[in-house]
């Protein structure tokens, strides 16, 4: 018995190449409020989306070591372009250290259950576009759903930079919804934890035609799934969430503060000495 409270006080490990993966915790922070967090924000080497599957491999695994000296129980790439690119390898690297899950499995699920036999579009990062992996793992489902993907590239450096909720953004987005290669979908995959910052404009394009796919809520159900499953959920919070980045900005500070709404205090810890 006292190996499981152990184990179910211990806490919950989240990273992503910058503040996206903040929509991810913000959301299991509010669905899971006993869940002590630790994020880790690779500014870096951010964004992930344009770098080779080899140095985010490489970039996952100088994180996970962090993340389990801090005794993390589960360990969430919040992170399409490190999902798509390092999934496999964190899970072998990790073990049985600690459970590895991923952005990109509970919103294919949702699809699966959701969109049989219907068009669905995507839009993501080069890395997370080109790696094919949502059209993979929608193909296994066998549920004859034509998924029509978009390279966005512009979006989630745009919004590092806190550029969401004006005309720029607008423009940007507008550009991009409007490109042909998405005509006639009917829901649409938010492939990057970035992208829920944008999420309003997105619908708004749409005018509600369209089901805008926000991760951040579908994957915080399925960790709290997961969670329960393993028998592993926490029965009290055991702290305040605790953040780390490779690379300290006053603009990084400021826009964890809009992203998590509230104050944030975030520890230096550089990747490599």
């Amino acid at each position: 018995m006292g190996k499981n409270v152990e184990n179910q006080r211990r806490p919950i490990g989240i990273f992503d190449s910058g503040i996206g993966g903040l929509t991810v915790a913000k959301a299991i922070k509010k669905q899971l409020s006993e869940e002590q967090l630790i994020y880790f924000g690779d500014t870096a080497h951010l964004p992930y989306g344009d770098k080779s599957t080899a140095a985010i491999q490489a970039y996952a695994v100088k994180i996970c070591d962090l993340l389990l000296k801090q005794n993390c129980k589960v360990i969430l790439i919040a992170c399409n372009s490190a999902s798509a690119a390092a999934y496999e390898l964190v899970r072998e690297y990790v073990g049985s250290k600690a459970h590895v899950l991923n952005v990109i499995d509970p919103v294919v699920q949702y699809v699966g259950q959701h969109y049989q036999r219907r068009t669905v579009g995507l839009i993501g990062t080069k890395q997370t576009v080109h790696s094919n992996v949502y059209k993979k793992k929608i193909d296994d489902l066998d549920c004859g759903i034509h998924l029509k993907s978009l390279a966005t590239p512009l979006l989630a450096p745009m919004i590092e930079e806190g550029f969401f909720s004006n005309t720029i953004s607008e423009s940007v987005i507008q550009t991009y919804l409007s490109d042909p290669s998405l005509a006639g979908i009917e829901a649409l995959i938010l492939g990057c934890t970035h992208y829920p910052l944008i999420k309003e404009q997105i619908q708004a394009f749409y005018q509600g035609k369209v089901e805008v796919l926000d991760a951040s809520d579908l994957v915080a159900n399925y960790v709290g799934h997961v969670l329960q499953q393993l028998n592993i959920a926490s029965d009290a919070l055991q702290g305040e969430p605790h953040f780390y980045v490779s690379d300290y900005t006053a603009s990084f500070e400021a826009s964890t503060k809009i992203f998590f709404q509230q104050k944030v205090t975030l520890e230096h810890y550089p990747l490599w000495e």
